[in-house]
């Protein structure tokens, strides 16, 4: 790749200051335009002044938005509000309707790279000219949009492969020689294993892969097969989020988000390097979504990308932050961890942990705390009573103890 195609826009080498100056400037215009066109944030963000919102300090102060709000809403089925009041548009001024397990809807609007995949795209080696192989599906879900979409906006050609039809696929992959794929990378994986066994030499160079894991161990076959593979992180609610560079370093941050990281089952900002649960708010006008909880975690990767891109990177999806247990007939939830937490100042992090065996079960807190205040111990145990209805043993531990795994809640119980 040439240094004059290095990047896909000037955003992508902005000054970090200055980008930054920019999202925040950009969010309150943002929070009053959901707030005056979109009913539900009209409802959630009652009495927020949008121009307030300039930082993230007063962004992490409005609530966080979760998809079974999104749900809900959509089910009332409120009269001129198809995608439950969350978008801006709807039938007619939306050129698509998708819809996501739950069952959730979401809106594709009529802007060009829509999902602002071509960014991710371009990274991982795409350029116009090129025919590229789409093996995502183009029904029900956004993933086929997605990528066409991208592909489109770099002046690439795409083949609608779709899913399945493995014998099909192979065949236009050799008629046609497309020089790019985009699909999951398993999919990708059998395509090439089929080829093989056919002794069939495929195209393909290289790959934008997503929708599930992308391990080293399997980027590296693909490597030794000729395809360079790259993954990116998106979700048919926000679009693209991040997305790896020829550095192999973690992914960078899209442009068109804002992204907190933040402790599981609160929406309190974590520090930089600690694991917890991805928070975007998008810059989207057509579907404002503001602090939306993706449920998954990541953690910040410090320093910057050494492809000379200056956004914030993360290490990738870790995990899911949605964690619950249920003990002796009765739930607990992340969300009832930190709040136990948050009522002691003094509490850094906090981990519940269930162990035992069936029918056996006990529960331990374990807390880093810098300095413990007498009596600490026996307070937080009385919170866990009151807000859980069950009992723990708490621990108090030294600062550092508890992985950085972004887990809130461990359930270490034998079944066996």
């Amino acid at each position: 790749m040439s240094s004059s195609t290095a990047f896909h826009d000037a955003l992508e080498t902005r000054d970090p200051a200055q980008r930054e100056q920019a999202l925040m400037a950009a969010l309150a215009g943002q929070i009053a335009h959901a707030q005056s066109r979109a009913p539900a944030f009209a409802e959630l963000l009652a009495g927020v002044d949008a121009s307030t919102i300039s930082s993230r300090a007063a962004l992490a102060r409005l609530p966080v938005t979760r998809k079974q709000q999104l749900l809900e809403r959509q089910q009332a089925q409120r009269p001129g509000q198809p995608f439950g009041g969350f978008s801006v548009i709807g039938w007619g001024t939306a050129r698509r309707v998708f819809q996501s397990p739950g069952t959730i809807y979401e809106p594709e609007g009529r802007a060009g790279d829509y999902w602002r995949v071509a960014r991710a795209l371009h990274a991982a080696g795409f350029a116009a000219g090129e025919l590229v192989h789409n093996s995502f599906s183009y029904h029900l879900t956004p993933a086929g949009s997605m990528m066409e979409t991208g592909a489109h906006a770099l002046g690439c050609t795409v083949f609608p492969g779709g899913v399945g039809n493995t014998e099909l696929q192979l065949q236009a992959i050799a008629e046609l020689r497309p020089d790019a794929y985009v699909g999951t990378p398993s999919f990708l994986k059998i395509l090439l294993d089929k080829a093989a066994e056919a002794g069939q030499a495929l195209s393909l160079t290289k790959a934008l892969v997503s929708g599930e894991a992308f391990p080293p161990s399997l980027r590296d076959w693909l490597i030794a097969r000729g395809v360079q593979g790259y993954q990116c992180y998106a979700t048919a609610d926000l679009g693209l989020i991040a997305y790896e560079t020829a550095a192999r370093e973690g992914l960078v941050l899209d442009e068109g988000v804002i992204v907190e990281i933040v402790r599981p089952g609160s929406g309190d900002p974590v520090p930089d390097g600690e694991v917890g649960e991805l928070v975007v708010t998008t810059l989207n006008a057509d579907y404002p979504l503001i602090r939306f909880g993706t449920g998954d975690l990541s953690a910040v990767l410090p320093g910057r990308c050494p492809t000379g891109r200056t956004n914030t990177r993360i290490k990738g999806w870790m995990g899911r932050a949605d964690q619950s247990a249920k003990v002796r007939g009765m739930f607990v939830h992340a969300a009832q961890v930190a709040e136990i937490a948050k009522r002691f100042p003094a509490v850094l992090r906090a981990r519940l942990v269930v162990e035992g065996e069936m029918a056996q079960d006990r529960m331990s807190l374990k807390l880093e705390v810098a300095e413990p205040a007498e009596g600490l111990a026996e307070q937080v145990a009385g919170a866990v009573r009151d807000i859980t209805k069950l009992r723990a043993e708490v621990l108090l531990l030294a600062p550092g103890t508890l992985p950085n795994d972004g887990r809130v809640i461990e359930d270490a119980r034998k079944y066996d």
